[in-house]
């Protein structure tokens, strides 16, 4: 696929996501690694993607108070040196296709399946030890396959009863952004003494295409598309490109 047809598709899943509040992050890994990018350099294209989109949206969400900060704090904490320590790791081309394939697919099938968020009836408070553990977790593996996280994070504030739909879309989208920075320093710090990171600018071109994409869907919305339709789309989109992977995955293990 030439770099204009990858930024128009870029665009269009920036698009997407900023309007339901996260990053894009699975699907950018996903469309690179279909297009034959260096596995190298998938997490650096996808996550520089990632903090352009949800600078966006956790600029509008902190203007509309909605970041509960002090709540927030103990996921973060931890996520941010998980993420730059997964992203500072060096994988063989066969554990990170085996681990971005199990992201994808729990993301894919998480879209797919999604139903309308409900406020909870009442709000649970989280330990302290509980909040600090997932995000280490979530930003940790985040790190390694260059993703926000926020897919992963959200489904379970849902269960956790952690805030109101909203506070919990705000929260994610600041989430997906201290990862996403810290996630891309871990990969840039592995890359720098490599010629990998000039190989990296051919794409730059993603990033103003992603930016308006993400202004588009955060400000105007997805025209005639609900937040389930462009779930269960995308949803569709990243299983497809899951099964390519595990596919990829058996011919690299056999």
């Amino acid at each position: 696929m030439k770099i204009g047809l990858l930024a128009l598709a870029f665009g269009l899943t920036a698009l997407l996501y900023a309007s339901v509040g996260f990053g894009g992050g699975s699907t950018y890994t996903a469309l690179l690694i279909a297009t034959g990018t260096d596995y190298r350099l998938v997490p650096l294209i996808a996550l520089a993607c990632n903090i352009v989109v949800v600078s966006g949206n956790s600029l509008r969400y902190g203007r509309a108070g909605l970041i509960p900060w002090r709540k927030l704090a103990p996921l973060i904490a931890l996520s941010i040196p998980a993420a730059w320590f997964g992203g500072r790791l060096n994988l063989s081309e066969a554990v990170f296709i085996g681990l971005l394939w199990v992201a994808l697919t729990i993301a894919g099938w998480r879209l797919l399946v999604a139903k309308p968020d409900q406020a909870p009836e009442y709000m649970q408070e989280t330990p302290l030890w509980m909040g600090a553990a997932l995000g280490a977790a979530i930003g940790f593996y985040s790190g390694l396959v260059g993703i926000g996280g926020g897919i992963f994070l959200a489904p379970l504030l849902h269960v956790l009863k952690w805030g109101r739909t909203k506070v919990i879309a705000a929260s994610c989208s600041v989430f997906i952004l201290v990862n996403s920075v810290a996630g891309l320093a871990g990969q840039w710090t592995k890359l720098a003494d490599t010629e990998r990171l000039s190989d990296a600018l051919v794409f730059w071109p993603l990033l103003p295409a992603v930016m308006i994409g993400g202004w588009i869907g955060n400000y105007v919305g997805v025209f005639r598309l609900s937040p389930i339709v462009v779930k269960k789309l995308t949803g569709g989109l990243i299983l497809i490109v899951a099964v390519r992977l595990a596919w990829r995955w058996f011919s690299l293990v056999t």
